[in-house]
């Protein structure tokens, strides 16, 4: 039966890129195809819309268009290891137009899906069927997520604590039997005892066994459920029978209690992984003080609007970010920048919600609410970093999705073998289950994703957005380091130093025309220029016809004349002679020079300088003594970018580099097998940013640095570069650690069980542990710790 589906595509500029892609599409087998473009939809009648769908999708991308996809978050329930979160993922990847990925540690699935093929509540359907529980993750969830934590680790203690109680008897009687060689109860106490512990204690790990089985898959409850079962029921039929051989009631109950011991310090732990995000959320104030027409009354935060007038009093944090109307006050913005140094505000200054307001009342105009505030960006950028998957992850998500199954086998052909070897029936049993027991894959399925959310949730509060996981991997690799000179190893304030007008010209009249050419730009250098022509009340005169030259210049027309402004090689373009001996010696001192010209007469100079920021040296010999080379790039002149580079100690640099420019010669480092790194303001550098394996926006809060750079450093401060790549190496290392004991412990663990020399409850004990360690492991990153940036040190 055929079925109608629409689609939203992107990437159709005109009526005819709508005809071309309906061609295509009805040229594919079983589909007919109309395309809208000014609905930017397309609509296919499909005979199998489940094995056609894929090819639709594929035809409009090889004709080159793209199929939109909206993004989607859900907090999972009822994942209990590593094989859980890549069995849901492969059931989410096989539905139409999906992209899935799930994770174990944050317990959430990140989802990209094509509107009108899936929806959220199709998808969800999807997770139950699977057998786990799904939400829509929001900003109100997040508020309640620490509550819920508690209340999951407080029921899963009480819990525990019964399982205690009814063991410590079956511990008592393994003890006895160590030195008195006989049983310490008798085997209908045992019984008695072990009933409540195998089917109500461990209750939820039958119930997750029986959904995973039911779904067509294996997990950790399944090995749990079947080594434990397999012991009690064995205990049972030798009761029954009244066969001459031991019961293993104690085996089963010490496995249950142990697995729960490790199950409620694993989530102890695990909660502690969430701390840098939940310090994040805690710092926005629930309440604002708004002013109305009633005078300023208390409104909570999520119902503040944009263009809201609202007042800051001292010793509370800002709501929302916003532009301060009147007042001053120092406000510590260290949640943004890490830097604990108070900012000064006063009118015009931008304030961001959850910083602290110190000294002064604030009065503020609201200009980013809910999600568009600075520290809601940050919120979710962590959170999509801590959701995401790093390269190293693969190798263990390959593995966990097969283990189970093998685990199974091998834990069959143990108990087979080893009665056929031996004879002994019991033997074989006792080490089968101990195979069961001990190969849980937990702690493979939490050796990265617990690692990088300590990680991201430290470089959070230091300042430092990652925004994926593999930008904090990758950061530990780099090999070279392209850095943007002006704004980034400059302070990206160049102030005016010299006029000098030419003869025949005034320094009036100079600048004069020097502040018409540039009233209109935003280039740092052109504010300059303006911001010494208020100071000495110059007035530009009148111009029109303006054309700006990216990277060059600017020209215009003023009383029938043509006046030009720009670099020197501006001048040289349009055969206007100047001042060379003059233009050298300004530029050796390390000063910018800009040329003004009328009728092609050069009308005089005028030299700014950019002073180098006091960290650069330092951090430039941190970068150079961890093996990275840096190249600097500028579009300043060779003089001025020679200076510079000899000042920091940079050996390798690139003068007369237009924008456009810097992500070639970003690519160009990367042709030649280099890891590299691109450090830029978030702005002009955009295009370079994305060229980089990494990219560094340095700059507090630059939507374009949010959305380009692959890492965001809050701080203005060049020291953050080396903190970034420090913390990569610290994580990595912390991954590597978990990757070795948790590989290294189900290498060892698996032939001792099967060939006998490991007891069901040694094993089930090391199991339990062996998550718990690897979590413990991965929270010792706390221990890092930024830099000291005082002495210029690396750590």
């Amino acid at each position: 039966m055929s079925e109608n589906i629409s689609f939203p595509v992107d990437g159709m500029t005109c009526a005819s890129c709508a005809a071309r892609l309906e061609k295509v599409l009805n040229r594919q087998p079983g589909v007919q195809a109309t395309v809208n473009f000014a609905t930017e939809q397309a609509q296919v009648q499909l005979d199998n819309p489940a094995e056609d769908l894929e090819h639709v999708f594929a035809a409009v991308r090889q004709a080159g268009f793209q199929v939109e996809q909206s993004a989607l978050d859900l907090d999972i329930s009822g994942m209990t290891c590593a094989s859980c979160a890549t069995r849901l993922e492969k059931v989410l990847n096989r539905q139409p137009g999906v992209q899935a990925a799930v994770n174990l540690a944050t317990e959430q699935a990140h989802i990209l899906y094509v509107p009108g093929v899936s929806d959220p509540q199709s998808l969800i359907a999807q997770v139950e069927k699977a057998g786990f529980g799904g939400q829509v993750h929001s900003a109100e969830m997040m508020q309640d997520q620490s509550t819920k934590r508690r209340q999951h680790w407080l029921a899963e203690r009480n819990s525990f604590l019964l399982t205690l109680v009814l063991s410590v008897p079956f511990f008592i009687e393994m003890v006895w039997m160590f030195f008195e060689h006989r049983d310490f109860m008798p085997a209908w106490v045992q019984l008695l005892l072990a009933t409540p512990v195998q089917f109500y204690c461990a209750r939820h790990m039958y119930q997750g066994a029986w959904k995973s089985l039911r779904s067509g898959s294996a997990n950790m409850d399944v090995l749990v459920v079947m080594g434990t079962g397999i012991a009690y029921f064995f205990s049972v039929v030798v009761m029954v029978t009244g066969a001459h051989q031991p019961v293993y009631f104690e085996a089963s109950v010490a496995i249950i209690t142990l697995i729960s011991l490790g199950k409620l310090l694993e989530t102890r732990a695990k909660n502690k992984t969430t701390s840098g995000i939940e310090s994040l959320l805690k710092l926005q104030p629930q309440t604002a003080h708004v002013e109305t027409a009633d005078g300023v009354t208390d409104q909570p935060v999520t119902s503040v609007k944009k263009g809201d007038v609202f007042v800051v009093r001292p010793g509370e944090s800002v709501p929302v970010d916003g532009l301060v109307l009147e007042g001053q006050s120092d406000v510590n913005e260290a949640m943004l920048t890490g830097e604990s140094v108070p900012v000064f505000k006063q009118p015009d200054s931008q304030v961001f919600g959850g910083t602290m307001n110190a000294n002064g009342a604030l009065r503020v105009r609201a200009t980013g609410v809910g999600n568009e505030t600075v520290l809601s960006q940050i919120v979710k950028m962590v959170e999509q970093a801590q959701g995401s998957k790093a390269h190293v992850q693969r190798l263990a998500d390959k593995v966990a999705g097969v283990f189970v199954p093998v685990v199974i086998g091998l834990a069959c052909l143990t108990f087979f073998a080893g009665w056929a070897i031996t004879g002994h029936f019991t033997w074989s049993v006792v080490s089968a289950v101990s195979v069961l027991v001990i190969a849980c894959p937990c702690s493979l399925g939490l050796a990265t994703p617990t690692a990088i959310m300590v990680g991201t949730g430290l470089g959070a509060r230091a300042g430092i957005l990652f925004r994926n996981a593999d930008a904090l991997e990758l950061s530990q690799k780099l090999t070279t380091l392209v850095v943007d000179k002006t704004g980034t190893l400059t302070e990206g304030k160049p102030v005016v130093s010299d006029v000098l007008p030419a003869a025949g010209y005034e320094t009036e009249s100079l600048l004069a025309v020097a502040c018409a050419l540039e009233q209109n730009s935003e280039h740092p250098l052109a504010r300059a220029v303006m911001t010494y022509g208020q100071q000495v009340q110059s007035k530009p005169v009148e111009m029109t016809g303006f054309e700006a030259v990216p990277g060059m210049g600017v020209q215009a027309v003023s009383g029938g004349d043509k006046i030009s402004l720009g670099a020197p090689r501006f001048m040289s373009q349009q055969a206007i002679a100047c001042d060379d001996a003059l233009i050298e010696q300004l530029e050796q001192e390390g000063k910018t020079v800009i040329v003004v010209a009328r009728s092609g007469v050069v009308m005089g100079y005028i030299a700014l300088s950019d002073r180098v920021r006091a960290e650069a040296r330092a951090v430039v010999q941190t970068l150079r003594k961890a093996g990275i080379k840096i190249v600097m790039l500028t579009g300043d002149n060779q003089r001025a970018a020679a200076a510079v580079a000899s000042a920091l100690g940079i050996e390798s640099y690139e003068a007369g580099v237009l924008p456009a420019d810097k992500a070639r010669h970003v690519e160009q480092y990367r042709g030649e097998g280099q890891v590299v790194g691109m450090v830029g303001d978030g702005v002009n550098d955009a295009p370079a940013l994305a060229a980089a394996d990494v990219g560094f926006a340095i700059g507090a809060g630059s939507g374009i640095a949010l959305e380009t750079a692959d890492v965001v450093l809050m701080n203005s401060d060049l020291n953050s570069v080396p903190d970034a790549i420090s913390l990569s190496r610290a994580t990595l290392r912390k991954i590597r650690q978990n990757l070795f004991f948790a590989f290294f412990y189900n290498i060892l663990g698996l032939p001792l069980a099967a060939f006998g020399l490991l007891n069901p409850v040694l094993a089930g004990a090391a199991m339990a542990m062996s998550s718990v360690s690897v979590v413990s492991n991965s929270l010792l990153l706390n221990r890092w710790r930024p830099r000291p940036h005082s002495s210029g040190q690396g750590e």
